[in-house]
Order: structure tokens, then C-alpha cells, then sequence
């Protein structure tokens, strides 16, 4: 487990404010681990057991906490599985395959299978955008809908902002926050007790977590032309990490049927789409 992580206790300090937030989770749960080839996987449910399935994958650096703000409303209509992926700051398995390898699909697959979950909608930021992507260039018949934010795999990565990144992080506590405003760019103001003090619990993860360093492998024009799911890509303008812009155009050229939503003033971390999510996911106009 130490592998992802600076140091033993620095894994044990994230876990310990990880589990202080589970324990605060806004709707009635049920947090379990599922068995696959990567090891153990850790996934919080919620919402009504005869729902439709809906699969949460978080982006990297992160785990399941990044969805509180989003779960009451989405579990009203959907069966969540809010899923902790591997080798991140989660209780997960801290397995690491390379990207390109497939392991990822076939892992996510295996949940879904150790879950009974034949078919499923997601919801991904990120990495996790890019895994869903992914997922469903592979199994398009066990995705229902997409609804991606900033998800990676699609327009060009920003190479020069990630390398800055990672050496500006070494810096204290100015190295980190500098190195946050790179790669996300814009950063929403915390503006309640509750949004600053989990910036402060990002911050003790990029503290004591090694982030993944490899580029996110690109779907070529052919596998973006063969996602026939219907899906929502919500993408800033300002992103530090990828290029919003260069996603929308290389969706327009290959998947014309996908929405697409650019905010040109939004960066890496989109927030506020909590309703325009459910009403797609629910295939209704938004405020329907």
C-alpha cells in the first residue's frame, strides 16, 4: 500500500480523514469491498436497490469524496456506485497496471460483474471520464449514458503544465498550491467552512500521495467514431491539464451525436453540473 504513497503514515492520515468523510456521507449507505484480479476494490451505494445503476469513477488523485455534494440528488433516481479505482488515495486495492495495458477495462468489468450489474450509466471526471470512455469503446453494451467532466483520452494533454506540476510540488505549502492553480487553472472559491476544509483534505493528498505520471492514452479518431452511447462532455475552456477546445473539436469530427458543454471560464475542476447531470442521465431536458 506504502508504494503510492510518500510514507506509511502519510497513508494513514489520508485514510483516517477519508473515513471521517464516509462516516458523513449525506444519504443512507452501505461501503463494501468486491474481489477482482487487481485486488480488493472498495465501492459506497446508495439509493433505491431496484433503481437503474449508476457508476461513479473518480478522477486521479481522489476517491469517492469528491461525489458528497452530488449523491443526494442522484441517488433520488439511480442505484450509485460511487467506486474507489485503483492505485489512488481510496481504500482500493493500490494496484497501478499501465494505462495502456487494458487492465483497467477488464478490472472495471469485473466490478461491475462482482456487483450483478450487467449494464450501467457512469458518471467520470478526469481519469475516470477517460476510463468510462474506454469502458465503453470496449463493452458499448453495458454502457446506457455518459455524463463526463474534463474527461482525458479525447483532446490533447497539456505535457508542459503536468511537468511543472510535479516540480513545483516539492515546494511546501506554496509549491503546492501553485502547482494546483497550473494544473487545474481556475479554482471555484471555497466560500462555506465545509469547501475549505476539504481543500485542505486535497492538500494533505497531494502532501502524501505519489500521483500517476504517465500519459493518458488517446482514443484514436476510429474508437471515438464507434461510441454510439449517448453522452454528455461537460469541458473549461481554462483547463491546465487538457485541452478543452481540441476535445470539442476532435468530438464534433468524430461523434457528432455526443452534447458537448464548453464553459470557456471553467478549468480542470467543474462544479455546479450537479442537476444538468441528473437530467441528462435521466434522458430529459435540463430543468425538466
Amino acid at each position: 500500500m506504502t508504494a503510492i504513497y510518500t510514507s506509511a503514515e502519510g497513508a494513514r492520515v489520508i485514510e483516517r480523514e477519508y473515513r471521517a468523510y464516509l462516516a458523513r456521507w449525506p444519504v443512507p449507505s452501505e461501503r463494501f469491498h468486491v474481489p477482482t484480479r487487481e485486488g480488493d476494490t472498495f465501492v459506497v451505494t446508495c439509493g433505491p436497490p431496484d433503481a437503474p445503476p449508476l457508476l461513479l469513477l473518480h478522477g486521479s488523485g481522489a476517491n469517492t469524496t469528491m461525489w458528497m455534494s452530488d449523491v443526494a440528488e442522484w441517488s433520488r433516481d439511480f442505484r450509485v456506485y460511487a467506486v474507489d479505482m485503483i492505485g489512488e488515495p481510496g481504500l482500493s486495492a493500490p494496484s497501478r497496471p499501465p494505462l495502456a495495458s487494458g487492465a483497467h477495462v477488464a478490472w472495471l468489468a469485473e466490478v461491475m460483474d462482482a456487483l450483478a450489474v450487467p449494464r450501467a450509466s457512469f458518471v467520470g471526471i478526469s481519469l475516470g471520464g477517460w476510463l468510462a470512455l474506454q469502458f465503453a469503446s470496449h463493452h458499448p453494451d453495458r454502457v446506457d449514458r455518459m455524463a463526463l467532466l474534463c474527461p482525458g483520452g479525447i483532446g490533447r494533454q497539456k505535457v508542459g503544465a503536468l511537468l511543472l506540476w510535479l516540480l513545483l510540488r516539492p515546494f511546501g505549502g506554496w509549491g503546492q498550491r501553485r502547482s494546483m492553480r497550473v494544473a487545474l487553472g481556475p479554482i471555484p472559491p471555497a466560500r462555506t467552512p465545509e469547501a475549505r476544509a476539504f481543500g485542505d483534505y486535497v492538500m494533505t493528498i497531494n502532501k502524501h500521495f505519489r500521483h500517476r505520471r504517465e500519459p493518458l492514452p488517446v482514443l484514436d479518431d476510429d474508437a471515438l467514431r464507434r461510441l454510439t452511447t449517448p453522452a454528455l462532455v461537460i469541458v473549461g475552456g481554462r483547463d491546465g491539464l487538457i485541452d478543452g477546445y481540441d476535445t470539442r473539436r476532435r468530438l464534433r469530427e468524430t461523434a457528432p451525436h455526443v452534447l458537448v458543454d464548453l464553459d470557456p471560464h471553467d478549468g480542470h475542476l467543474i462544479v455546479g453540473r450537479t442537476r444538468q447531470i441528473a437530467d441528462f442521465l435521466r434522458d430529459r431536458p435540463e430543468g425538466g
